[in-house]
């Protein structure tokens, strides 16, 4: 019952739904994609999991409709990383923020030009967002390496021995720190595979993964998406009790 109601908790809010939304989009793709060409006697069972993973996509770039305004308020508040101490990770972090926001008005366009309701190519309009969302990814790549890179030089750090119970608390957090990080890295890298895929032919592997391949990079980055989320949220009520 306890994880039933916190399933029913998660999907009461927007993230919560898009999180499993699209999981189940890429897990139908998957399924699908490898029932369609690795097995023709269940083929059209493939062929109609498909149907739904479009449709599941479909939902979420309609949902997406209204993410603009949250994704402004969030680049107005983190403004020129001013909090950030390293700045490379401020800068990152900025054009990382700058590719997000631009993203959306483009993604708004080609659906709207697919729907007919602009009289635009929908196609250059959805490769130009799918190449804002390739650089947003491509620079949390690099975000996650540099961070990954300047905790491991922390831990190894002959200034910091961390012997004392305090001081072994800051590697445990170190260590927690690092591994949110490689949890980001890998499901960046996942949806960077598939974002090089959707871009125009000659763009190094684009329009060169099978269908199952691009539900199971998709699965994987979603996967690890709700992972972190349930670990923060674990680590939220942990500190919250220790607090009490």
């Amino acid at each position: 019952m306890a994880s039933l109601s916190g399933l029913a908790s998660a999907l009461e809010s927007y993230r919560g739904r898009d999180r499993l939304i699209r999981v189940l989009g890429y897990c139908c793709q998957l399924v699908g994609g490898v029932l369609v060409e690795q097995c023709p006697a269940r083929s059209e069972v493939g062929t109609r999991l498909l149907v739904v993973s479009t449709q599941l996509s479909h939902c979420r770039t309609i949902l997406r409709l209204f993410d603009d305004l949250a994704m402004f308020v969030y680049t107005k508040q983190y403004g020129l990383g001013a909090q950030e101490e390293d700045a490379f990770v401020r800068w990152v972090s900025v054009l990382g923020n700058l590719a997000d926001q631009l993203y959306y008005p483009c993604e708004h366009v080609a659906w709207a030009a697919d729907t007919r309701v602009l009289h635009v190519d929908s196609s250059r309009w959805w490769t130009l967002s799918t190449a804002l969302w390739a650089l947003s990814l491509l620079l949390g790549v690099a975000r996650s390496l540099w961070v990954l890179l300047k905790l491991r030089q922390r831990l190894r750090s002959p200034t910091a021995p961390f012997t004392s119970p305090l001081a072994r608390g800051k590697r445990r957090a170190i260590e927690v720190q690092m591994q949110s990080e490689m949890l980001s890295l890998l499901s960046n890298l996942a949806d960077l595979a598939n974002a090089v895929h959707w871009l125009p032919r000659g763009v190094l592997w684009a329009g060169r993964f099978p269908l199952w391949l691009v539900g199971l990079m998709g699965t994987v980055s979603s996967l690890l998406n709700i992972y972190q989320a349930v670990r923060a949220g674990g680590q939220a009520e942990a500190a919250t009790s220790d607090t009490a």
